[in-house]
């Protein structure tokens, strides 16, 4: 019974210990809560000033001003406008840059371009040299040289140059229109027509249409002999045998850095007087004052080698011209794939100005579009300040 008693009297004891602790918990709870609630909205202290205004005069709200500039990083806006455009300036400027240096990469491989011209023109000139002098000793008889032959026309095989990439304005696009109208022309005219082409977007263009293809190749930035050499015997096998009786060739004339003009040309049957007395241009990339420019220089005709009568050749001298003009053809090709090339990276060249050019002015109207959000957001934020300011007065 006294045992009973005791735990009896012990137990209001407990419950008052047990009370006290759940109160104290609660407490504490409610105080962490209330303190996070608090450094959620807590800024930096030199965000916002804490002084009473004064009565009669002028708070000294803005009396940490320096400071508050100094800690603030950006202005936060309610829609987000502002950092929007932040980040779209930031992507228009990586741009320009992007477009500035495939200009300057472009203006290499135009001189580029330009040295592989300069160095095919020494054989160029000899073998004209030599052809002219052969064409003079043999006078008439070399008219019967089947690549020098006319003949009726039924079939006509077109050579076009595009190039293997975009990015080059309307380069690609005038080449194909050039050789699409001439197609049409020839097919008009009842005469037969096929292509051979150059150029990885010529070839997914007409592919896609279906035109009659004899022969694909690609336009390479840098085309060398091995190349050429493929092509030209391409199109002397397709003479020689009649599959086609004249051979064309629409490509991209080099004019300036502005400019280029597509162009047709005869390659296949040749013209003797054409050959002997065609001149040649060649260009040099300049730069002044920042900015890229072409020289174009006229080349006089190749005077013909005197050969006197009465040197004997070890070989028929219509052999020799018949072996001459395959490499006369093989130059020719060489020298209108580099003037394609060069046309392809003079248009990508101002192409990439272009793009330069616009991505600095949109960066400019975006810059202005961000200091307006930006001014519109303070402006807004000392309202509020004032506003807060006068309520406590």
């Amino acid at each position: 019974m006294a045992v009973f008693h005791s735990a009896f009297n012990q137990e209001p004891h407990r419950s008052h210990s047990l009370l006290l602790l759940l109160v104290t918990m609660k407490f504490l709870f409610v105080a962490a809560t209330a303190i996070a609630t608090a450094s959620a909205f807590t800024t930096s202290p030199a965000t916002f000033t804490t002084s009473v205004p004064q009565v009669g005069g002028v708070s000294n709200v803005f009396s940490n001003e320096g400071n508050a500039h100094r800690t603030r990083r950006s202005t936060i806006v309610m829609d987000g406008k502002a950092n929007a455009i932040r980040d779209r300036i930031a992507t228009v400027n990586n741009t320009k840059k992007i477009t500035s240096a495939m200009k300057l990469v472009a203006a290499a491989k135009v001189r580029r371009a330009q040295d592989a011209v300069l160095a095919t023109r020494p054989f160029s000139e000899t073998l004209q040299s030599v052809f002219g002098g052969l064409i003079n000793r043999l006078g008439g008889e070399a008219a019967d040289l089947p690549l020098l032959t006319q003949r009726e026309v039924n079939k006509v095989t077109l050579v076009s140059i595009t190039g293997d990439r975009g990015l080059c304005g309307g380069y690609n696009s005038f080449m194909i229109k050039k050789t699409e109208a001439r197609f049409k022309e020839l097919t008009a005219q009842g005469i037969e027509c096929d292509l051979i082409l150059i150029g990885k977007k010529g070839i997914t263009y007409f592919k896609r249409r279906e035109y009659p293809i004899r022969a694909t190749y690609d336009c390479t930035q840098n085309p060398d002999s091995k190349q050429a050499l493929s092509i030209s015997e391409e199109i002397i096998n397709s003479f020689l045998s009649g599959e086609t009786d004249a051979v064309e060739l629409l490509y991209t004339k080099f004019l300036s850095l502005i400019s280029s003009t597509p162009s047709v040309r005869t390659l296949v049957p040749f013209s003797a007087s054409e050959i002997s007395q065609q001149g040649d241009e060649v260009f040099q990339l300049t730069s002044e004052n920042g900015n890229f420019g072409v020289e174009r220089k006229e080349l006089d005709v190749a005077e013909p080698q005197d050969f006197p009568n009465d040197m004997i050749f070890e070989q028929d001298p219509l052999q020799i011209v018949n072996s001459i003009l395959p490499l006369y053809l093989n130059g020719q090709i060489l020298r209108t794939l580099q003037e394609s090339v060069a046309s392809e990276l003079a248009a990508r060249m101002q192409s990439m100005q272009s793009a330069s050019d616009n991505a600095g002015a949109l960066s400019k109207q975006l810059n202005q579009e961000y200091n307006r959000a930006r001014q519109a957001s303070v402006t807004q934020e000392i309202l509020e300040i004032v506003s807060g300011a006068i309520a406590l007065e």
